[in-house]
């Protein structure tokens, strides 16, 4: 087996992120997506080279993000390019991918698309809904009114229709629900978005409000401590610990009035601003057009294209993907407390999330 770096602070590389658009169909005033996508962007065999050597460094699963990774319309065929890789035996000295998951916001889901996506050999979804009714959809997705934000509510609960009727089954993982919660946007959904993946099966992750980019205008008074929420649910339908996986960003939790059948209708919280889980964290990230970063909240980049073009070199590529991991020291979500990055001059400026995938 080839030697599988370590970062400064002993974290090995698993997970890459890989952007496919910075474009996004919705306007989340907590992403603020591009409405274009840089020039540049890569190609289908640059993409490929591009996860071979992630995957040779230790990385084993991947994660199509974008923007919305759905406008991408080369992405089924991404994904069935990539199936060589999954056939690989555990033990192969060049590595093995194990999981391709997507993150979508559905809109764009349809049950054909759907089918096209399992059949091409995506193993997960997960779906993004920040409220249960017109008024706060459209809120959060940044929506000029509550019908247009009852109408993308009715796009994503068919998209999760399509995504369970295509063969991604909730119990075993293979489709969830993402919600970011601010304190002065969606809090009052909580108890909904919760009641809604309850009766869906699925498992609900609530995401703090995070300081990514520098167009969102966070502010520490707008985080919704997952704390709070927890204890908001709790005291609703009582919750059970589960714990977080290892190099996992999502803390797992148990309804206790749900048995071992519905194990899909789980709660997870991914507390970045006020648990942060940056001793273990594994997740290499590759913009659209080929810049890789290390940190969800890092203010630069390593440009991969001079590797890629005019032809892709794998052996340089791994060696420099290698080089950039060992040099790793990333862990702003831990140093954000004794930093006031918001009032010193000169504060670290962040990549934004639609360009980095979230």
């Amino acid at each position: 087996m080839a030697e599988r770096p370590l970062d400064l602070h002993g974290r090995p590389l698993g997970v890459l992120r890989l952007s496919l658009t910075a474009r996004c169909n919705l306007a989340c005033p907590y992403c603020c997506p591009d409405t274009e996508d840089p020039p540049g962007l890569l190609t289908l065999p640059e993409r490929l080279v591009l996860v071979e050597a992630a995957v040779g460094l230790g990385a084993h699963t991947l994660r199509l993000t974008g923007g919305e990774p759905l406008l991408h319309r080369g992405l089924e065929e991404l994904i069935a390019a990539l199936q060589p890789l999954r056939r690989r035996e555990p033990d192969d000295p060049r590595g093995a991918l194990k999981e391709i998951a997507l993150t979508s916001n559905g809109l764009l889901l349809s049950a054909e698309r759907a089918r096209r996506l399992k059949a091409a050999g995506l193993d997960r979804i997960t779906l993004s809904l920040d409220g249960t009714d017109g008024a706060s959809v459209a809120r959060m997705a940044g929506l000029g009114n509550a019908d247009a934000g009852a109408a993308v509510l009715e796009k994503v609960l068919a998209a999760i229709g399509h995504a369970r009727a295509a063969g991604f089954d909730p119990a075993r993982g293979q489709l969830k629900l993402n919600a970011v919660i601010t304190r002065d946007g969606n809090a009052e959904q909580l108890l909904p978005l919760a009641a809604l993946a309850r009766e869906q099966g699925l498992e609900l992750r609530l995401i703090e409000f995070m300081d990514v980019g520098n167009r969102n205008g966070w502010d520490p008074e707008k985080v919704l401590p997952a704390a709070e929420m927890l204890s908001r649910i709790g005291a609703v339908w009582p919750l059970e610990p589960l714990g977080r996986a290892d190099h996992g960003t999502a803390s797992r939790w148990r309804y206790h009035d749900r048995t071992a059948a519905d194990n899909g209708a789980h709660l997870a919280v991914v507390a970045s601003i006020t648990a942060p889980f940056c001793g273990d964290c594994n997740r290499l990230r590759i913009t659209a057009d080929g810049v890789a970063y290390t940190c969800l909240f890092a203010g630069s980049g390593t440009d991969l294209r001079p590797w890629l073009r005019p032809r892709p070199d794998p052996a340089a590529l791994e060696q420099a993907l290698r080089v950039l991991w060992r040099a790793r020291r990333d862990r702003w979500s831990e140093e954000r407390a004794t930093v006031d990055t918001r009032a010193q001059a000169g504060s670290p400026r962040h990549a934004e999330m639609a360009y980095l995938g979230g």
